[in-house]
């Protein structure tokens, strides 16, 4: 599957006394990211939770930083399946940003999503309608 882009815009809430990006908020662009590549499948996690009683949640996550990012930089963050298994999905993402005709990499890392029953947050299986869509 090629990877999903997502395009966002820094505001000013996503920065620092510095003038960069928080570090936190890549993971908060990656969780965006991951919504919008869901939503472009036609799933929507609210409608999930309600017809599908599932969710994803994160298990894990990684990110290692390259570059910063700045107030009103426009960025690229992707979203990459690395692996699919019954009940969770690890994907590979990068926050990138076009400098002079160029891909500069801010942040990239791993995350991994759990699915679970939404009353519980016990572990279920994915629907089958977001295996064959993703697989």
């Amino acid at each position: 599957m090629t990877p999903y882009l997502h395009r966002l815009r820094v505001y000013w809430e996503d920065t620092d006394a510095g003038g960069v990006v928080f570090y936190a908020n890549y993971l908060k662009f990656f969780e965006r990211a991951r919504t919008e590549w869901l939503r472009s499948l036609g799933f929507s996690q609210h409608a999930m939770a309600r017809d599908e009683d599932a969710l994803f949640v994160v298990t894990d996550s990684t990110v290692a930083y390259r570059a910063p990012a700045r107030l009103d930089d426009e960025l690229e963050v992707s979203v990459d399946v690395q692996r699919l298994g019954s009940a969770s999905i690890t994907v590979a993402q990068r926050a990138l940003r076009m400098d002079a005709g160029h891909l500069t990499v801010l942040a990239q890392g791993t995350v991994k999503v759990g699915c679970v029953h939404p009353g519980t947050f016990r572990p279920r299986r994915i629907p089958i309608a977001i295996t064959e869509k993703i697989a």
